[in-house]
C-alpha cells in the first residue's frame, strides 16, 4: 500500500518509515499542516496516518478538508491526546481509526492491515478481473487458479491497475503511486517501461485474458483480451 505519515516527531517518522517499508509499503512523510495538505491535494494515498498536533495547523482540520474533497484513503489518526472528545471528533469527521501515542509498530501495522480489510467490500479481499485473481493480502496473483511469480515492483503495478480495471493511467501518476513523489524530479521513465514490459510477458506467458495496453501519448489502460 502507499502510505502517508503525517507527524512532526522526527524520531517517531523515522521509526515509522523504516518499519514500515520493510513490510513493502510505499512511504512518504509530511512534518507540518502546509506540507501535509499540499501533498494530500496532490497524490493519492490508501492510508493517510495522521497526528492531530501538528505545526500550523490541526491534524483535525485537515482531515475535515480531506473529506470535504472526497478523498478516498483510509485516515488513522495517531496523536498523543487520548481525550475522548479528540477520539470521538476524529471518528465523527470520517477517520478509520484512532491509535494512541506510545504504542508498539506491530499494533500500527494490524490496525492499517484492518481498516484495508474493512474499506474492501463483502469480506472478499481478492481482486478479480478476466481469469485474473491478486491477493493483496498475501501479495500473490493466479492466472486461471495457477499461481504466477511476480516480483514486488511488477505485483505492486498489476494492483494499482486491478483496483482501475478499463481506466486510462497516466504514465506519471502510475510511477508516482509505485515509486513515490520523488519520480517528480525525473523525466526519464526506462525504469517504468522496463518493469510494465516484464509484467506485460508475464501475463501473456500466463495466458492473461486481460492485457495493459500502452495508449499513446498517454500511458496504459487494463482491458479484457
Amino acid at each position: 500500500m502507499k502510505l502517508l505519515i503525517i507527524e512532526d516527531d522526527p524520531s517517531l517518522m523515522e521509526v515509522m518509515v523504516s518499519a514500515l517499508k520493510k513490510e513493502g509499503h510505499t512511504v512518504e512523510c509530511a512534518s507540518d499542516y502546509d506540507s501535509a495538505a499540499e501533498k494530500t491535494g496532490v497524490y493519492t494515498y490508501d492510508c493517510i496516518l495522521l497526528d492531530i498536533m501538528l505545526p500550523g495547523g490541526s491534524g483535525l482540520d485537515l482531515l475535515s478538508r480531506l473529506k470535504k474533497f472526497g478523498n478516498k484513503a483510509n485516515v488513522i489518526i495517531i496523536s498523543a491526546k487520548d481525550s475522548l472528545d479528540d477520539k470521538v471528533a476524529g471518528l465523527e469527521l470520517g477517520a478509520d481509526d484512532y491509535l494512541a501515542k506510545p504504542f508498539h509498530i506491530a499494533e500500527l501495522s494490524a490496525r492499517i492491515r484492518s481498516v484495508a480489510r474493512r474499506s474492501r467490500r463483502d469480506g472478499d479481499f481478492s481482486l478479480k478481473f478476466g481469469n485474473v485473481t491478486l491477493e493483496p493480502e498475501s501479495g500473490r496473483v493466479f492466472v486461471a487458479g495457477k499461481e504466477m511469480e511476480l516480483l514486488k515492483k511488477e505485483f505492486s503495478i498489476l494492483s494499482y491497475f486491478m483496483h482501475r480495471p478499463e481506466h486510462l493511467v497516466d504514465k506519471t501518476v502510475l510511477a508516482e503511486a509505485i515509486w513515490g513523489d520523488h519520480i517528480d524530479q525525473t523525466d526519464d521513465f526506462q525504469f517504468l517501461y522496463a518493469q510494465m514490459k516484464n509484467l506485460r510477458r508475464k501475463l501473456q506467458e500466463a495466458g492473461a485474458d486481460l492485457e495493459i495496453k500502452a495508449i499513446y501519448g498517454f500511458g496504459y489502460k487494463l482491458a479484457g483480451k
